[in-house]
């Protein structure tokens, strides 16, 4: 519900329950001992010195360079694929089969 869609008298109407509510809030605060005001813990913004930071920075290259230095040089995290090496027969076939494949794909009657 928007306020400004409220007519004067609903207004005041809200306004004097809310009071009555606070009221009601008050008395039970002092029955149950609750100090009126609820305290919030302030927050701290704790930052981080310069030099602090070059030694963390420092600290993590230093991981960084012990990890990538025990593993075996990897091409984008993987293992190196072992190349197959096929004859001059064996990739003149293949040549030949894989012309014909796409010869059969490229007649005008197919799509």
């Amino acid at each position: 519900m928007n306020l400004f869609d409220l007519r004067p008298e609903q207004l005041k109407r809200a306004a004097s329950i809310k009071e009555r509510i606070d009221g009601l809030n008050k008395q039970l605060r002092d029955i149950l001992g609750v100090p009126a005001v609820s305290r919030v813990a302030p927050t701290s913004n704790r930052t981080m010195s310069p030099s602090v930071k070059k030694k963390i920075a420092a600290t993590q290259k230093a991981r960084w360079a012990k990890v990538r230095s025990s593993k075996p040089a990897t091409v984008s995290g993987r293992p190196a694929a072992k190349k197959t090496v096929f004859s001059t027969a064996t990739r003149a076939k293949l040549s030949a089969k894989l012309k014909a494949y796409w010869a059969a794909k490229k007649k005008p009657g197919k799509k």
